[in-house]
């Protein structure tokens, strides 16, 4: 087998036994993609459809970005309950999701600026990013094989949608409440100083076969907090001023 194939029947076998298995090696990220894709052909999570949730981020501005559609059983309202569902771990981000207002195709991506695609969106929320890894190695895995898994994607809760406005994020606080650990507060962190920096490399990625993106389309933006973990039974809270809050019971 080739190493795409090696690293799809490797990710299906974790995700229908439950339980993980060593990481491949992979080349590239053109690599990665093509598991994402062949993984959730095999498991019919779009039925044939363009995927309607999204993760996307980066460690910096200089860093190349990257993304995966998300499987849609595991992106559910706050407040959400999810003490059933089969995370191997549970690792949390802080994060804002953004919502499109209009269809994208893929010429609109390739010749959008940066402004032209914040123009685009037109809905805001606060969103709590649960991170798994169906690679043994979790977050050791070498990162051509954790973005092949859908970039360590577990689940994803979405609170309130409000409208979009420009903010000045370098002065917007973030406050994430694992269990009965103290407040833990965050400002100005996200990794790209603007959650709608994401949105340009995302719209080029997401439309690059040719696809069209919805309006409704929804994108998580990156973490506020880098990766906390939680364990079973943690209430988790995240609460960004002047948004809204979001909450998942593990």
């Amino acid at each position: 087998m080739t190493p795409i194939d090696t690293a799809v029947s490797s990710l299906l076998q974790a995700r229908r036994q439950g339980r993980p298995v060593p990481a491949p090696v992979l080349d590239d990220a053109t690599a990665a993609y093509a598991v994402q894709a062949a993984v959730a052909r095999e498991l019919d999570w779009f039925g044939g459809s363009v995927p309607c949730y999204w993760k996307s981020g980066g460690a910096s501005r200089q860093a190349v970005p990257t993304h995966a559609p998300l499987p849609p059983d595991g992106v559910w309202t706050s407040p959400a309950q999810a003490r059933d569902w089969p995370f191997c771990r549970r690792g949390i981000e802080a994060e804002i999701a953004l919502r499109l207002g209009e269809r994208v195709d893929a010429a609109k991506a390739r010749s959008l600026e940066p402004a032209e695609a914040e123009a685009l969106v037109d809905g805001m929320c606060v969103a709590i990013e649960i991170v798994d890894s169906r690679w043994l190695e979790a977050q050791e895995a070498p990162p051509f094989a954790k973005l092949a898994d859908q970039q360590s994607h577990g689940a994803l809760v979405l609170g309130d949608w409000r409208p979009f406005v420009a903010r000045d994020w370098q002065a917007q606080e973030c406050r994430v409440y694992i269990g009965a650990r103290p407040e833990q507060v965050y400002r100005g962190t996200h990794s790209m100083a603007d959650p709608a920096f994401v949105l340009l490399p995302w719209l080029r990625h997401a439309t690059r076969a040719g696809a069209s993106v919805p309006a409704g389309t929804v994108v998580t933006t990156g973490t506020w907090c880098g990766l906390l973990d939680a364990g079973p039974g943690d209430m988790v809270r995240v609460a960004f001023d002047g948004i809204g809050e979001a909450s998942v019971s593990l």
